[in-house]
């Protein structure tokens, strides 16, 4: 009798665990699914850099310190405080991205979403824009 209560709470565990997480009620965080995927500079004169997006994760490649110009305001350098080339944990709620960096979940960092479908072959391309300082960086998927 003792195996079949135990079994009968662990598929009860299971199914409540997966009716949260199907009907978003789960209290992991994640990043929204149109965030996810690869974005790369969509103007890397100044900065170049990249963020490869999980879904609970992100990895900040490029934008140096040696990216800033000479005389260059480097509070503009895109996520210039965060660790780089490393998977962080992160999320995305209400228009902000919240990174957990050295152990601490850094302020959430506004950001803008859209998406176009040019022609002549109508593909979607993704945008992502955040604000550093005066300057906007805008990525592209």
């Amino acid at each position: 009798m003792k195996i079949i209560t135990a079994i009968t709470i662990i598929i009860t565990v299971f199914f409540v665990a997966v009716c949260d997480v199907i009907n978003g009620t789960s209290d992991i965080k994640k990043f929204e699914n149109a965030l996810q995927g690869t974005w790369v500079s969509n103007d890397p004169s100044r900065y170049s850099g990249s963020l490869e997006i999980d879904y609970d994760r992100i990895t900040i490649t490029g934008y140096s310190e040696r990216q800033t110009p000479s005389g260059g305001n480097d509070n503009e350098r895109p996520f210039k405080n965060f660790t780089k080339g490393i998977a962080l944990k992160g999320y995305s709620e209400e228009g902000k991205i919240f990174i957990e960096d050295r152990g601490l979940l850094q302020e959430g960092i506004p950001y803008s979403y859209w998406d176009i479908s040019p022609p002549p072959d109508h593909k979607k391309i993704k945008f992502l824009s955040f604000t550093f300082g005066d300057r906007v960086e805008t990525l592209q998927n």
